[in-house]
């Protein structure tokens, strides 16, 4: 299979070239194909979500495992109505406050969708995306479009139609071009139908954004031990734990009380220098507290270690959009060991630590 790379310019989408791309983008889905979608959080692999066949590629061409759920867009309200029964208020008032946006509600699904869609499971998840291209697309495809992150199952999540070729060239059908994503990390999934509502993934819909439209809410914590392979299907999407990994072995350094107050930089050079038998690379913010009191500066590092200026360190939503970005750009470095700073904090910042944590893990030996 040859993967087409279909070109929309966003601030030139009513121009000739943007409109057969998105017209052929279009035909390839109704036709059961599968395409690559940008979003304005990270680019999905798109395909007719009641076609069990269409579902089935994405599955292979990902290498996805059954028991993770996909996630359904929708561009319109016939479209939601052909996803979904019932729809309780609380999911009204977010999806008011919301869509299009990057935000996914679970609701009861309609007898239309396939179990593959839901892996089995009676609920599915659904949002309307904010990105103009994909709202267009699908909005002529006429179907609702399953579209989980179009990489590899458990890879780094793609921000760039570049990143998605890196994964899915010559596996999927086509990718939609247009440029890099806003947000950078996965909607925000929860579920309406509790109280308080349950959020299954943090996203750049926070959990106080959602707590102020539509009740109490909290996050989802796992009560079993994590294993790599569950043995029934997950509760929600993104809530698996081998996801969104590079390549290279990635060490969180968190602030800590033995580190709290201390140059930050310092301790990243400290940690980079202890893999001497490694290539390190160090997903390395602008503005850490104290940068360049202490021994370590960007240049010291740099000196030990492949930098990546992952953005401004007082700017979570800045680190978010440049998140996968980074751990993408370290691994075709070469780098066998990425080092990256745990941002603390509210809003989106929760979003970043649960992509790092997820990243980062590993199953204890014999697991």
């Amino acid at each position: 299979m040859s993967t087409l790379r279909l070109r929309v310019e966003l601030d030139r989408m009513d121009e000739p070239e943007s409109q057969r791309a998105m017209a052929q983008a279009a035909s390839i889905l109704r036709r059961g194909g599968t395409v690559a979608l940008p979003t304005e959080t990270v680019y999905g692999l798109g395909a007719n979500a009641l076609d069990l066949k269409a579902v089935a590629a994405i599955f292979a061409a990902k290498e996805r495992p059954g028991w993770d759920p996909l996630i359904v867009h929708v561009a319109d309200e016939a479209m939601l109505a052909a996803v979904v029964g019932d729809v309780p208020e609380a999911a009204r008032r977010l999806m008011r406050a919301f869509w299009p946006g990057p935000l996914t509600l679970l609701l009861p699904r309609s007898a239309q969708v396939p179990d593959a869609v839901t892996a089995g499971r009676p609920l599915v998840g659904v949002r309307m995306p904010g990105h103009p291209v994909a709202l267009e697309v699908i909005r002529r495809a006429g179907v609702p479009i399953a579209a989980p992150s179009a990489n590899r199952f458990g890879h780094t999540s793609p921000t760039t139609a570049e990143h998605v070729l890196e994964d899915l060239d010559g596996r999927i059908d086509a990718v939609v071009d247009a440029g890099p994503t806003a947000f950078g990390v996965e909607s925000t999934v929860l579920d309406a139908n509790t109280s308080p509502i349950l959020i299954y993934r943090p996203g750049a819909v926070t959990v106080e954004q959602v707590r102020a439209v539509a009740g109490p809410a909290e996050l989802f914590v796992e009560q079993d031990a994590p294993v790599a392979e569950p043995r029934e299907a997950l509760r929600s999407p993104g809530v698996g734990l081998r996801h969104y990994a590079p390549r290279a072995r990635l060490i969180l350094v968190e602030p800590t009380d033995d580190i709290r107050g201390v140059d930050l930089a310092s301790e990243l050079y400290s940690k980079a220098t202890a893999y001497e038998a490694e290539r390190v690379g160090v997903m390395l913010p602008s503005g850490l507290p104290e940068e360049g009191s202490g021994v370590a500066s960007q240049g010291s590092l740099a000196s030990v270690a492949e930098i990546f200026p992952w953005g401004r360190w007082s700017e979570p939503g800045e680190l978010a959009q440049r998140l996968f970005l980074g751990l993408r750009r370290l691994d075709v470095a070469g780098c066998s060991i990425i080092l990256c700073p745990v941002p603390l904090g509210p809003g989106i910042s929760v979003a970043i630590r649960d992509r790092l944590r997820k990243a980062a893990w590993k199953p204890a030996a014999g697991a």
